[in-house]
């Protein structure tokens, strides 16, 4: 799965394989978990991390909403810059 940003211990990842789905969605891993956020509505379709991971990773996705919809639609992946 391609990387498109890490951030604090956090990587971002986006699928583009047939067995994919929608809502539009990224996955998160941090340490041993693994949380698959809405790009739509920012809510949680799989999985879990810890709260303060969670609250980091949808303002990230909040930020780069827009873009991570077009990668979405358009199956282009790119590196999209960290939280800080």
């Amino acid at each position: 799965m391609p990387e498109i940003t890490r951030f604090y211990g956090i990587i971002i990842r986006m699928y583009f394989l047939p067995g994919e789905h929608n809502p539009p969605h990224i996955h998160a891993i941090y340490q041993n978990y693994i949380i698959a956020i809405s790009l739509i509505d920012f809510s949680t379709l799989s999985g879990g991390v810890p709260p303060k991971a969670k609250s980091l990773v949808i303002e990230w996705v909040k930020l780069h909403q827009k873009e991570l919809l077009e990668m979405w639609n358009t199956q282009t992946l790119k590196h999209l810059e960290p939280l800080e």
